[in-house]
Parts: C-alpha cells; structure tokens; sequence
C-alpha cells in the first residue's frame, strides 16, 4: 500500500511561501538543497506530516503535490499510465531514495518516492 510521506507546496517565488508558512503556522523550514527547502509541521512530541517548499519545475510551476511511498516507482509509473495518468519526470536519484512525479487523470501532481 502506498503511504502518504509528505507534501510538497510548489511556487513559482517559494520565499514567499516560506516567510507564509513559518509565520501563519509556525512551521520550521530547513535551508534549501536542489531548489527545495524542508518543513517540519510538527515537534518530537507532536508530529505532523513533514514536506518541503520548492521552485515549480517549469511543468508545474505552482501548486500542492503530496509523495507516496511505493515499493518501486518503475512499476507504479506502468501501472498509474494504465489508468491514464501522465509522466512529468523520469525517476531521479538521491543519497537515500528514488523520486519521481506523475499527474493523475485530473491533472493533480504525485510524487513517487522508493526508499534505497
């Protein structure tokens, strides 16, 4: 089953975003690493769901993507394109996980993510 990991609010001006969120809820947010700035929502004694801040990519420039974990992203794309959804990027390494993005048959932005 594929597990809601996280949620990522896309800008096309994410400082903007930033200043927003940390002020109007309180939301720690993290320096930013590949145009992509972490957010802790919640404490060590009351956890939220943790996300981040980026810069759209130029084919969703704005908006809210949540990421899900699955066990492996290759056959989750084949499996989402079967059912009519689109590839918005290829599967893209980093130091502990794979990540990718789709958009469902509504247009709504998924992230993929397979930890390594």
């Amino acid at each position: 089953m594929g597990k809601v990991m996280g949620f990522e609010l896309n800008s096309e001006h994410p400082e903007r975003l930033i200043t927003f969120y940390s002020t109007v809820f309180g939301w720690q947010v993290g320096d930013s690493r590949w145009g992509y700035s972490p957010v802790q929502t919640g404490s060590e004694e009351n956890r939220g769901i943790d996300g981040g801040i980026a810069k759209g990519p130029e084919e969703f420039p704005h908006g809210t993507r949540i990421q899900v974990q699955v066990d492996s992203i290759d056959s989750t794309l084949e499996e989402a394109k079967r059912h009519g959804a689109q590839n918005i990027s290829e599967k893209m390494e980093f130091e502990e996980f794979y990540l990718a993005y789709f958009t469902d048959p509504e247009g709504l932005g998924i992230g993929l993510i397979e930890k390594k």
